[in-house]
């Protein structure tokens, strides 16, 4: 417990436990062997470790651990949460080697630090044809043995997380804010139901809130945890994006999901793709450009579908009114707003209203917030 206090005391120490100075951090701990040391280092030591000043140097040596480092320790245990240091074994080994890597991590479940990884992430307000094809894709990679890391936000991530999940496989959330806060509240069932497979990790203490900032800041860890992140509808100025540069800075492979031309949700998967990253079209995809040794399990022929098919317009095979066939070959997996099918429909609101309703109910057409609908891909 005592190491423990000395870790996040250090991180507390001004110019040294910012994420700006991870690598000073890291520094100090492989210099003198741990944070014990560096606290009760002389001036001429401490000035011996790349990137220490004068000032730096005065400021460790009369630094004191605030309390709310022992509070951030009793919340941990309060909570279930363990945390994972830089020298601790049970580090995820891909992490390690980024050049940033977070001196520590708060976790709620189990990390095994040597699984294949693969980060699935995208849109946070995802289409119908976005999430089918990321539940698919993330099952598909849990089957075939891979752990599916995203962030858990809504959309895309939400979606990975739970194709993982309903394959039976293992699935790794990465927060932005402390794990005492379930971020979105919407997750909550979520949260619990990934710890209890894999893991929900954050390099965050307790009680920090999901600033925007924390969000670019959290991305290199999904990035870093993983041989390569995968792409799933992204917008021109997508968060996605981040990651898809931090992957590529850190050696790490960069997939993406095709999408519609028509989809502006699209454009930044389809920008990725003229850049040169791996386009994806099933999992299998993903297992060659890897070109993994490591022997993992196989999976069924119909597994092995693909995944990202073109949005056609198959008549479904359930029982339709005249009315509502119309409804279904007007819609497509990318929502669209219920004027619009009003004005090419030539129905009545209402009418258009309670079809939609109708085929809702019967799980063929989803709406998304703003009065936009899509066909159900399933």
């Amino acid at each position: 417990m005592e190491s423990l206090i000395q870790w996040l005391g250090l991180k507390t120490v001004p110019g040294v436990g910012n994420r700006l100075c991870n690598r000073l951090f890291l520094n100090l701990i492989q210099h003198f062997g741990g944070p014990e040391k560096v606290f009760s280092a002389t001036r001429e030591e401490l000035l011996q470790v790349e990137g220490v000043s004068d000032r730096l140097a005065s400021v460790i040596q009369g630094h004191k651990i605030p309390k709310e480092v022992q509070q951030d320790l009793a919340l941990a245990r309060k909570n279930g949460v363990s945390i994972i240091t830089f020298s601790d074994p049970n580090y995820p080994t891909l992490l390690r080697h980024i050049h940033d890597p977070p001196p520590m991590l708060y976790v709620c479940g189990k990390l095994h630090p040597d699984s294949l990884n693969i980060a699935i992430v995208g849109s946070r307000n995802a289409t119908s044809y976005g999430r089918t094809v990321t539940e698919h894709l993330s099952g598909n990679l849990a089957r075939r043995g891979f752990t599916v890391v995203s962030g858990m936000a809504r959309g895309i991530d939400a979606a990975a997380h739970k194709g993982a999940l309903s394959a039976g496989g293992k699935t790794i959330a990465v927060l932005g804010c402390g794990l005492d806060i379930i971020y979105p509240a919407e997750n909550k069932s979520l949260f619990y139901r990934i710890a209890e497979s894999g893991a929900v990790i954050s390099e965050f203490p307790f009680l920090t809130p999901p600033d925007a900032h924390n969000f670019p800041i959290r991305n290199r860890i999904i990035s870093g945890l993983t041989l390569g992140t995968v792409i799933v509808e992204a917008t021109q100025k997508s968060g996605s994006l981040i990651t898809a540069r931090l992957a590529a800075e850190q050696g790490r492979e960069v997939f993406a999901v095709p999408g519609s031309v028509t989809s502006f949700k699209s454009m930044g998967t389809h920008r990725l793709i003229k850049q040169g990253a791996k386009l994806v079209e099933h999992v299998d995809d993903i297992i060659e450009e890897l070109n993994i040794a490591r022997p993992i399990p196989t999976i069924g022929a119909a597994d092995s579908a693909k995944v990202a098919t073109t949005a056609g317009k198959e008549e479904p095979t359930v029982s339709l009114t005249p009315e509502e066939k119309k409804i279904i070959d007007e819609l497509s997996p990318y929502p669209v707003h219920i004027d619009k099918l009003v004005r090419d429909l030539s129905l009545s609101a209402a009418q258009v209203s309670s079809l939609l309703l109708q085929l809702e109910l019967r799980g063929l057409v989803t709406q998304s917030p703003g009065k936009l609908f899509a066909r159900c891909e399933s």
